[in-house]
């Protein structure tokens, strides 16, 4: 199998700079100019999703129509289905790298289809491990297909990721192998904590701490935007500063991203998120808005003992009940306040090298997206 790139689709700019040069040092995002979130995350899709379903085609049958279902193209019989699922951006943050790196976006198209394929391995693996039966309004694949072949078609697109990098090949194909491999690596450690987490009590010696969190999420989280903010430049053949740069400035979104994700998993809207109501609670997770409401009340933590140690399922008027305590002692502000910081620290770094300008506004408009999430 190989990733044929297609040749760069945005409008060709005079000032758009060699590989690893910029007009000018720490350009800045201008406001004023930056393009849609929404148009671009479909420029990118455009330009990545052939290249997806052609290395998707290459699956066994079996796993192939369950990848096939994961993102969004086909119903569980196969019937092909109009749009797709997810919005793209871990494909866009690819893309967006290479360009701000001065490349063609076509030459980030092997890392954006690897990012794809492993963040659709991860998502069906997560929902396996935590049980849940939907995902984007749709049956997840373990619920759609039985846990056994939803497994085997996460393991086939996490080999069919690495592969993919593996077939760009010299210099340039062994760093993002490099990078993707470190990624792995984090990725496994963070849900592993994230799962013990959940066995922990909320209050007393072994509580889990705001620092332990913390480290988690940025395993679990951001090291796989920062992956995907990294490959493209490494595609493009950028200097290590500039890779550097946009890899911890996708990891501090990664990290907005989950702070935003944990205030939904409590507060979002079912309709909307196609979670049950204050899912987190109910599944005892240490996030983030709860862990902040208790470092600033520490009576909280008792309380929630309380509240969630009932076996079996939990009464809705007690997820409530916690949910309004978490509110109160400020924990839904705490992490609010979290993500806007976590999004102006990756601007920071941006701001910190030479980048191409059009991509750097696009990469900032696509950091408003986390604060604005509502699933």
């Amino acid at each position: 199998m190989s990733i044929h790139t297609a040749p760069h689709t945005a409008p060709p700019t005079s000032s758009t700079p060699p590989a690893g040069s910029a007009p000018s040092p720490g350009s800045a995002p201008h406001p004023g100019a930056r393009p849609t979130a929404a148009a671009t995350l479909a420029r990118c899709r455009d330009l990545v999703e052939p290249a997806l379903r052609r290395a998707v085609r290459e699956l066994h049958p079996g796993p192939r129509r369950i990848a096939s279902h994961a993102f969004g193209w086909c119903e569980t019989d196969g019937t092909p289905r109009a749009g797709g699922g997810g919005k793209g951006v871990r494909q866009a943050f690819v893309v967006l790298g290479a360009e701000a790196a001065g490349a063609p976006a076509g030459a980030a198209v092997p890392g954006a289809v690897a990012i794809e394929l492993i963040h659709t391995f991860s998502l069906m693996h997560d929902d396996i491990m935590d049980g849940d039966g939907r995902r984007r309004h749709r049956d997840s694949a373990w619920k759609a297909f039985g846990t056994g072949p939803a497994l085997l078609a996460g393991d086939a697109l996490f080999a069919l990721g690495v592969r993919t990098l593996a077939e760009v090949g010299g210099a340039r194909g062994g760093e993002a192998i490099g990078q993707l491999t470190s990624m792995l690596g984090e990725l496994v450690h963070g849900q592993a904590d994230d799962e013990l987490f959940e066995s922990r009590p909320w209050s007393g010696d072994t509580a889990v701490g705001l620092g332990e969190y913390r480290a988690m999420a940025e395993r679990k989280t951001g090291a796989l935007l920062g992956c995907a903010a990294a490959l493209g430049p490494v595609l493009a053949g950028a200097p290590p500063r500039v890779t550097d740069a946009l890899g911890r400035a996708g990891r501090q979104w990664g990290l907005a991203f989950q702070a935003v994700d944990d205030v939904l998993g409590i507060w979002g809207e079912p309709g909307i998120t196609g979670k049950p109501a204050y899912s987190d609670l109910r599944r005892a997770k240490k996030t983030l808005p709860v862990l902040g409401a208790m470092a600033q009340d520490p009576s909280l933590g008792p309380r929630l003992d309380r509240l969630l140690a009932a076996d079996g399922a939990l009464d809705p008027a007690c997820l409530r009940r916690a949910a309004d305590l978490v509110e109160k002692a400020g924990g839904r502000a705490y992490a609010l306040r979290e993500a806007r910081a976590r999004v102006a620290a990756g601007r920071d770094h941006l701001r910190a090298v030479p980048l191409a300008g059009p991509a750097v506004d696009e990469l900032v408009a696509l950091s408003d997206l986390f604060l604005n999430r509502q699933r």
